[in-house]
């Protein structure tokens, strides 16, 4: 099942690629059908790009995710040796 291949210029062009990737996604590399899944990913990764962009996060808001997906607190940030020198610095034996 060899696909007939055209750009994507319309959202109904979009949508039938991608229809159709899904149809070829257990296509075998080197095979016809492996060929068409490999345009038609390349087209469909084109017109994404201009239809459909990603904008990059926040790099704040995108290092707050991350940590919050592996459970790090912003102390977990500092090394321990910074903790130790900060909570010396800030101890009550050093205000004497």
């Amino acid at each position: 099942m060899v696909c007939d291949i055209k750009p994507i210029r319309t959202e109904a062009d979009y949508e039938t690629a991608l229809e159709t990737i899904e149809s070829l996604m257990d296509a075998k590399a080197g095979t016809p059908e492996g060929d068409a899944l490999d345009v038609l990913a390349t087209l469909v990764e084109v017109y994404e790009a201009k239809h459909h962009p990603i904008d990059p996060p926040d790099p704040i808001e995108a290092i707050k995710f991350r940590m919050e997906q592996a459970g790090f607190k912003q102390a977990d940030l500092v090394p321990s040796s910074a903790r130790k020198a900060v909570s010396r610095k800030c101890s009550p034996e050093s205000a004497r």
